[in-house]
C-alpha cells in the first residue's frame, strides 16, 4: 500500500453473507448426486438396451441431455456460485451488494433445474446440445443471470479492496460472456408456450450452436474454474500465486483466442472452408494460455509439494489442474484436421469431455467443497482418511473411463475407415463396429461407478462434518483496512487496470465480441453460400412434425446427418453433405456422436414396414441393435391440428410454403399419413396407425436425402 492509501485508509468491521455460500454448497452436493447416479444409469442403457424400457421419458435420448444439464448447470453451475460468492467477499472485503438478490438467484436458480429435470424427459426440447430448455425457461434463465450479474457488479462498485485479485478478472468475463451466449443462442420465434424454433437455420445454427457449445466449456466450466483455482490453490498450500505476469497473459489470452475456436466441432463438414481454418487454428493457439495457466497453478505449489502427502484438498487441487492441463492438450489437438477426422464422431470425443467435467470441474469442486464446509461450520474435516479414499476412487473412475473410451473411439474410427486392397469397405455394417466396442461400454459404466462411489464417502464425511460442528453458524465477521477506489496516478499497466472495473469489463466484454462478430456475421446472409440451382424442398406439414418428433425423442443424440467428404464415408452413406441439405433446418443435425449410423441419405433406403419394425423393435430388423424400442409411437397421436402454425410460422422465417401448404398444413398431413399408413397395412400391419407419431417419424425418415439434392 503506497503511503497515501495508508493516509486515507480506514478499519471498518465487515459482515459477510456466508448463508448463501451455504445454499449453494448444499445444493452442490445434492445435484451432484443426481447428476451423478442419471449418468451411471445412462451409461449401462448404452451397455444393457433393456435398461431403456418401454416408457418415453426413460430412454437413452431423453435421459441423456438430463445428465449433461445436471451436470452443467446444476452441479458445476451450483459449485461455480457457491465459490463466486464465498470468494469475492473476501477479496473485495465486502458483503455481497444485495442478500434479497442472492436469495433470488439461488431460488431461481433452483427452479430452472427442476423445470429442466420436468420438460426435458418429457420431450419439451429444441434440441441444441447444452441449450435444450424452451423458450420459456429461457427468458428465466436470462432473468436469474441478469439478477447474478447485477449482484456480482453492485459488489465490485461498494467494495473495500481497490485492486482486483485475477479470481475476479474471470469471474467478470464468466458473466458477461455467458449472457452473451446464451441469450444469442437461444434466439427463437414460439409456436405455443413449449414449443418454438430458432431463428437460424442450417450452417447459421451449426456455427451459432458450437460459438455458444465451445464457449459454454469455455466460459461456464473453464474461467470461472479457474477463477476458483486461483483462489483456492494459494489458499490451500498457504502459497502466493506462482506468477502474476503470467496470470496476466493467461487472463486475457485466454479469453480472446477461446471465443474463436467453436467451428473445430465442425471441421471436415460443409462448414465453409475458411471458417473451418479459422477454428483450427485459434484452437491450436489455445495451447499457450491453456498451459500457462496450468503452470502457474502447479508451481504455487513450489516448497509445498509435501502437503500432497497430507493434505486430501491439495490432491484434488493438484489433480484437477493436471485435468486441466491433459484437456487443453487433447482439445487443440482434437481440432488438427487429419486428427478430427478421426477422432470426430466417436467415443474418443465422449472420453475427452468427461477428462473436464469429472476431472477438473469435479476434483475441483470437491477441494472447494472440501475447504468450504469446514470454514463454515467452525470445525475440523471429519475424515482425511475418507477424502483420500474418495480421491483414488474417483482417479481411478475417471482413467477407466477415459481409456475405455479412447480405446473404444479409435476402433470405431478405425473400423469405419477400413478398405481392402479392392478399395471397399472391410466392416460395410454399422453393427459391426458397434458390436465390437460394446465391452468397453461396461469398463466406461465401471469407471461411473468408482466415481459415485468416491462421490458418495463425500457425502458421509460432510454430513459427520456438520455433526462435528457445535456452533451456531453465524456470518464471519471481520476487521479490515478499507482502501480507497479512486485510481493512483502513479499506478501504470495493468495494476492500474484493476483499479477500475467499469474500464475492465468493457475490454473484457470487446475482447470476446471481437471473435464472435467476425466468425458469426458473414453467415448471416446464408444465401451467398447457397448455389440457386442447388435448393433443396422444405420438409411437408407431416415430414415436419416427423422431425419434430424425431427431435423430441432424442434421436439426434446418436445419430448424425453429416456425410464428411472422406472416401470411406462416401463409400458407407453416400454423396458427402452439401450446405444446401441442411438450409431449412431448425435446429440443424449434422451431429456430434454416432452410436448408430448416419442418416443423411436413409431416405428410400428401406420400405415404410422396416422402418415401423425397427421403431417398435430394433432387434427385429437388427438383432445385434443397442438400440431402444419405440412402441408408443404407435399409440400416441399425432397433432395434425398444430401443424398450421408451425407451418406459418417457418413460412415467415424463410422456408418457402405454398399457399396451400399454409392453409391446409393439417389435410395435407393427414392425406400423406393415410398413404404410408395404407402401405404399412398392404405390407402386413394390422393396426390402423395413420393418426400415430410412428407414421410422421417414418415419412420424415424416408424424407432424408430426397428433397432435390443435385
Amino acid at each position: 500500500m503506497s503511503a497515501s492509501n495508508a493516509n486515507t485508509s480506514k478499519l471498518i468491521q465487515v459482515e459477510y453473507d456466508d448463508e448463501i455460500v451455504r445454499m449453494f454448497t448444499m445444493a452442490t452436493i445434492i445435484w451432484a448426486a443426481i447428476a451423478f447416479l442419471i449418468g451411471v444409469f445412462v451409461a449401462f442403457q448404452i451397455a444393457v438396451w433393456q435398461l431403456n424400457f418401454n416408457t418415453g421419458w426413460l430412454t437413452y435420448g431423453r435421459l441423456r441431455p438430463v445428465h449433461t444439464n445436471a451436470n452443467i448447470f446444476a452441479f458445476a453451475g451450483n459449485a461455480i456460485f457457491a465459490g463466486i460468492y464465498h470468494s469475492s467477499q473476501r477479496l473485495l472485503k465486502t458483503r455481497m451488494f444485495s442478500d434479497f438478490l442472492g436469495r433470488v438467484h439461488f431460488w431461481g436458480w433452483q427452479f430452472i433445474i427442476v423445470l429442466a429435470a420436468i420438460t426435458i424427459p418429457l420431450g419439451l426440447t429444441q434440441g441444441k446440445e447444452y441449450a435444450e430448455l424452451e423458450w420459456p425457461i429461457d427468458i428465466l434463465v436470462a432473468f436469474v443471470w441478469v439478477v447474478f450479474a447485477i449482484n456480482f457488479f453492485g459488489t465490485l462498485l461498494k467494495r473495500n479492496e481497490k485492486h482486483m485479485y485475477v479470481s475476479i478478472w474471470f469471474y467478470i468475463a464468466t458473466i458477461i460472456t455467458v449472457a452473451v451466449l446464451y441469450i444469442i443462442n437461444a434466439i427463437s420465434l414460439p409456436v405455443s408456450f413449449s414449443k418454438s424454433y430458432i431463428v437460424f437455420a442450417g450452417i447459421q445454427d451449426a456455427l451459432v450452436q458450437w460459438w455458444y457449445g465451445h464457449n459454454a466449456v469455455a466460459f461456464f466450466l473453464t474461467t470461472p474454474f479457474l477463477g476458483l483455482m486461483y483462489y483456492y490453490l494459494p489458499k490451500a498450500v498457504n502459497r502466493p500465486i506462482f506468477s502474476y505476469k503470467l496470470s496476466i497473459l493467461h487472463f486475457w489470452s485466454l479469453i480472446f483466442i477461446y471465443i474463436w475456436a467453436g467451428p473445430h466441432h465442425l471441421l471436415n463438414t460443409a462448414l465453409p472452408p475458411w471458417l473451418q481454418t479459422l477454428g483450427v487454428i485459434f484452437s491450436v493457439m489455445l495451447w499457450a494460455p491453456s498451459w500457462g495457466g496450468m503452470v502457474n497453478g502447479l508451481l504455487t505449489l513450489r516448497g509445498a509439494w509435501h502437503l500432497l502427502r497430507t493434505e486430501p484438498i491439495v490432491k484434488f487441487l493438484v489433480a484437477a489442474v493436471t485435468f486441466y492441463g491433459m484437456g487443453t492438450f487433447e482439445g487443440p489437438l482434437l481440432s488438427v484436421r487429419s486428427v478430427n477426422a478421426i477422432g470426430h464422431y466417436t467415443d474418443w470425443i465422449v472420453g475427452h469431455v468427461h477428462v473436464g467435467t469429472l476431472g477438473w470441474n469435479g476434483f475441483l469442486s470437491f477441494a472447494m467443497i472440501y475447504y468450504i464446509i469446514p470454514k463454515l461450520w467452525k470445525t475440523e474435516l471429519y475424515s482425511k482418511k475418507l477424502a483420500n479414499i474418495h480421491f483414488w476412487l474417483g482417479l481411478l473412475g475417471i482413467l477407466l473411463y477415459y481409456i475405455s473410451m479412447l480405446v473404444a473411439g479409435i476402433t470405431q474410427s478405425l473400423m469405419w475407415r477400413a478398405l481392402d486392397n479392392n478399395g471397399n469397405l472391410v466392416y460395410p455394417e454399422f453393427i459391426e463396429t458397434v458390436i465390437r466396442i460394446i465391452p468397453l461400454f461396461y469398463f466406461r459404466a465401471i469407471g461411473g461407478v468408482l466415481f459415485l462411489g468416491g462421490f458418495l464417502l463425500l457425502l458421509y464425511n460432510i454430513y459427520k462434518t456438520m455433526k462435528l460442528s457445535s456452533h451456531d453458524l453465524k456470518n464471519e465477521t471481520v476487521q479490515i483496512n478499507a482502501t480507497p477506489q479512486t485510481v493512483s496516478l502513479s499506478e501504470h499497466g495493468h495494476r492500474r487496470l484493476e483499479g477500475m472495473a467499469a474500464t475492465f469489463t468493457v475490454l473484457a466484454l470487446i475482447a470476446i465480441l471481437v471473435g464472435s462478430i467476425i466468425e458469426i456475421a458473414p453467415t448471416l446472409s446464408i444465401q451467398k453460400y447457397i448455389k440457386p440451382e442447388k435448393k433443396v424442398a422444405s420438409f411437408t406439414p407431416l415430414e415436419l412434425e416427423g422431425r419434430d418428433i424425431y427431435i423430441k425423442e432424442g434421436c439426434h443424440n446418436c445419430h448424425s446427418q453429416m456425410i464428411r467428404p472422406m472416401h470411406s464415408e462416401i463409400l458407407r452413406y453416400g454423396k458427402a453433405s452439401t450446405i444446401e441439405e441442411s438450409m431449412y433446418d431448425r435446429p440443424f443435425q449434422w451431429g456430434s456422436k454416432r452410436t448408430g449410423p448416419d442418416l443423411a441419405r436413409l431416405g428410400k433406403k428401406y420400405p415404410d414396414l422396416w422402418h415401423y419394425m425397427h421403431m417398435i423393435n430394433p432387434r427385429s430388423v437388427i438383432k445385434e441393435s443397442i438400440m431402444p424400442a419405440y412402441p408408443w409411437l404407435a399409440k400416441k397421436r399425432t397433432n395434425f391440428f398444430g401443424l398450421r402454425k408451425k407451418i406459418s410460422l417457418l413460412n415467415n422465417m424463410g422456408v418457402p410454403y405454398s399457399e396451400k401448404e399454409l392453409a391446409d398444413a393439417d389435410i395435407m398431413a393427414e392425406i400423406q399419413a393415410n398413404e404410408i399408413a395404407e402401405s404399412l397395412k398392404k405390407q402386413g400391419v394390422k393396426e390402423n396407425v395413420a393418426d400415430k407419431e410412428i407414421v410422421a417419424l417414418i415419412a420424415y425418415l424416408q424424407a432424408l436425402g430426397q428433397k432435390g439434392v443435385q
